[in-house]
């Protein structure tokens, strides 16, 4: 319980020095919005690089948007299954059957099958991330926003 008081002490300090420094509310809760829905995006190794190229693209605080796209690393790791077997139902394509020892027996047995089918997987739990990125990001911004305005600019919060 400690050890959440002092992150959420820190993401304050943070956040109050971006504003202290001139940041707008807006661009800040975009910031963050952005680094968070691309953070979980169920594809590890692709946010640093998707994060980068919104914040450059969009006018973002950059160390804003990875430092929230770190934090999320653990939600992103967690949301990966629910993403593709989101993906599954809305291709058709039935429930995940596949283990971890089927995935390495066919990489070691069929790597062009292996490709197809962890390819399809992929990207229909993109595709699931896709749907659900607009109306994350919206509600995810209109929260932090209300949130960052609260916000002290004094005093030792």
């Amino acid at each position: 319980m400690a050890a959440s008081k002092l992150n959420q002490h820190k993401i304050v300090q943070v956040v109050g020095s971006l504003l202290k420094q001139g940041m707008s509310p807006e661009k800040i809760s975009e910031s963050i919005s952005w680094g968070f829905t691309l953070g979980i995006v169920p594809l590890p190794g692709t946010t640093t690089i998707l994060c980068t190229i919104a914040a450059l693209a969009l006018s973002l605080n950059l160390p804003a948007v990875q430092l929230v796209n770190w934090l999320v690393y653990p939600l992103q790791i967690a949301l990966i299954i629910p993403f593709f077997v989101l993906g599954a139902v809305l291709f058709g394509t039935g429930p995940l059957t596949v283990d971890a020892r089927e995935i390495l027996t066919l990489l070691q047995t069929d790597l062009t099958r292996s490709f197809e089918l962890l390819g399809t997987i992929i990207l229909h739990g993109i595709i699931a991330w896709l749907l659900i990125a607009p109306v994350l990001l919206l509600a995810c911004t209109h929260l932090v926003l209300t949130l960052v305005r609260r916000i002290p600019l004094r005093g030792n919060h």
